[in-house]
């Protein structure tokens, strides 16, 4: 079929092809679709003549399809529909105003940092749809390989082909029991856990290697007792007297804890916006990134 100059078949022919076959007359097919009836059917003609053959049969009560008919509608419905789907795609790539973001982030920051710029976007774009993925750093940068993500909320910084820009720097507390013997300290050293038992995240995660960095530095390696993947369950079970952790500030005290500040500059978490630098993000992307770089959040 042909589909780019005048009197040859149209997309919108074919459109209207499923529609006469829905509606069976040429009158209230054209009403339908707001045309006028010479026009609707001088676009079934186009189709017939590229096609070489009677497509409906006229009939007192209307107009059927004959069974070359049948089979030409139902090809005709799903180019159609692959048509309206590929516009819909376009539009979520070019549109900027009212395309798709895919943003994935880390699970630690989902009650914090990330409703915070959500919302401020929401209002700056708000036709812009933002399509969430929750999950840990080492996934993230999966998808943002892949393309499954356009933009990620993470921590640590990426190595490799990935831009950054600093959201924030948290800082990091060792995180006791409000029965532990450094309860009353205002701050300790990370060399003095030598001996504690320590709930931390499974290695592999980027939070791990972030603890495991710092622990090293200090000259200790003190024994895992839990593991979790999420940080609001690992200070619960410090609450419960299952050792101690290093864990960004605001999950300090959540169940009854006690955060500690760690002496010196090392104990931090830096989190950032990141994306691919060896592609082009796409227009609602770049705008959903533009946003947060010029605006503080």
């Amino acid at each position: 079929m042909h589909f780019l100059h005048d009197g040859c078949v149209r997309i919108r022919d074919l459109a209207w092809l499923a529609a006469l076959a829905d509606h069976q007359h040429v009158t209230d097919t054209a009403s339908v679709l707001r045309t006028s009836q010479p026009t609707l059917s001088r676009a079934l003609a186009r189709v017939e003549a590229e096609l070489g053959t009677s497509l409906f049969e006229r009939m007192a009560d209307g107009v059927h399809p004959t069974p070359v008919g049948d089979l030409v509608v139902t090809a005709a419905r799903d180019i159609a529909e692959r048509y309206d789907q590929l516009l819909a795609d376009l539009g979520s790539v070019l549109d900027p105003d009212t395309g798709v973001v895919r943003l994935a982030f880390l699970d630690s920051i989902a009650t914090s940092l990330v409703p915070r710029v959500l919302r401020a976007f929401h209002e700056f774009a708000p036709r812009v749809r933002v399509v969430l993925r929750q999950e840990p750093a080492h996934e993230i940068l999966l998808d943002l390989a892949s393309g499954a993500a356009d933009l990620a909320i993470m921590s640590p910084q990426p190595v490799g082909h990935f831009a950054w820009h600093l959201l924030q720097d948290e800082r990091l507390v060792l995180v006791v029991p409000p029965t532990h013997h450094l309860r009353a300290r205002r701050q300790a050293a990370l060399a003095e856990l030598g001996e504690e038992q320590l709930v931390t995240t499974p290695v592999g995660f980027g939070y791990r290697t972030l603890v495991d960095r710092l622990l090293r530095q200090a000259g200790v390696a003190p024994p895992i007792s839990f593991e979790s993947q999420d940080l609001a369950t690992i200070e619960g079970l410090v609450a419960a007297g299952l050792g101690v952790a290093l864990l960004p500030e605001p999950f300090a005290g959540q169940s009854g804890t006690i955060g500690i500040r760690i002496t010196g500059d090392a104990a931090h978490r830096p989190i950032g916006l990141t994306w691919r630098s060896d592609r082009d993000l796409s227009a609602p992307a770049l705008r959903f990134r533009d946003f947060v770089r010029t605006n503080p959040l």
